[in-house]
C-alpha cells in the first residue's frame, strides 16, 4: 500500500465548510431561494453539510439537488433530483468534494445551462491546480499543486472526516 499524506483533518474540514457556507450566503444575501446541487456521491455529502449551515445562518430557503453523473463516461446523460423548472431562474451553487481535472464539474455545469439561471457558482473542498479544462471554483476550501500521479481522496464521516493524498 502506498503511503498517504493527510491534508485536511475533521476540524479543518468543518471550519472550511462553515466558511464556504458564509461565502455562499454573502454572494446570495438578496435571494429568497438557493439551489445547492451536489455531485454524487461525495459532492452531495459536502452539499448537505453546506446546506445545513446555510439553514442555521440565514433565512434563505435552501433546495438540495443531487447531481448524478457517470464520472467514467461524463458524456452520458446527467440526471438531477430536481426537474429543470425547479431551478430555472434561481441561484445555483454546484458542489463537489475535489476539483481534479475539471471534467466532472464541466459536464455538470453544461447540464444546468440548458435553462436560464439567475446566477451559477461552484464550490469545492479541495481545488487541485492541475486541470484539463478552464473551470474554476468560486468557493474553495484549499488549493493544492499535486503531481499527476497523486490522487486526492475525501472521506466524510460524522465526526472524523479526512482528506488525503494517495
Amino acid at each position: 500500500m502506498k503511503p498517504t499524506t493527510i491534508i485536511l483533518k475533521h476540524p479543518k474540514i468543518e471550519h472550511i465548510t462553515r466558511r464556504i457556507a458564509y461565502q455562499i450566503y454573502e454572494a446570495n444575501s438578496t435571494e429568497k431561494i438557493i439551489v445547492i446541487a451536489g455531485i454524487a456521491a461525495n459532492g452531495y455529502v459536502f452539499a448537505k453539510k453546506i446546506a445545513s449551515i446555510l439553514a442555521q445562518i440565514s433565512t434563505i430557503k435552501i433546495e438540495l439537488c443531487k447531481v448524478n453523473i457517470d464520472k467514467k463516461n461524463p458524456l452520458s446523460q446527467v440526471k438531477t433530483s430536481l426537474e429543470e423548472k425547479e431551478y430555472q431562474n434561481k441561484s445555483i451553487v454546484l458542489v463537489d468534494d475535489v476539483l481534479n481535472s475539471g471534467t466532472t464539474l464541466m459536464f455538470a455545469v453544461k447540464h444546468f445551462l440548458n435553462v436560464p439561471l439567475k446566477q451559477f457558482k461552484t464550490a469545492v473542498l479541495v481545488n487541485r491546480n492541475h486541470k484539463k479544462y478552464p473551470i474554476k471554483a468560486d468557493f474553495k476550501g484549499i488549493s493544492l499543486s499535486t503531481s499527476l500521479q497523486e490522487h486526492i481522496v475525501v472521506e466524510f464521516h460524522k465526526n472524523n472526516s479526512v482528506a488525503y493524498l494517495k
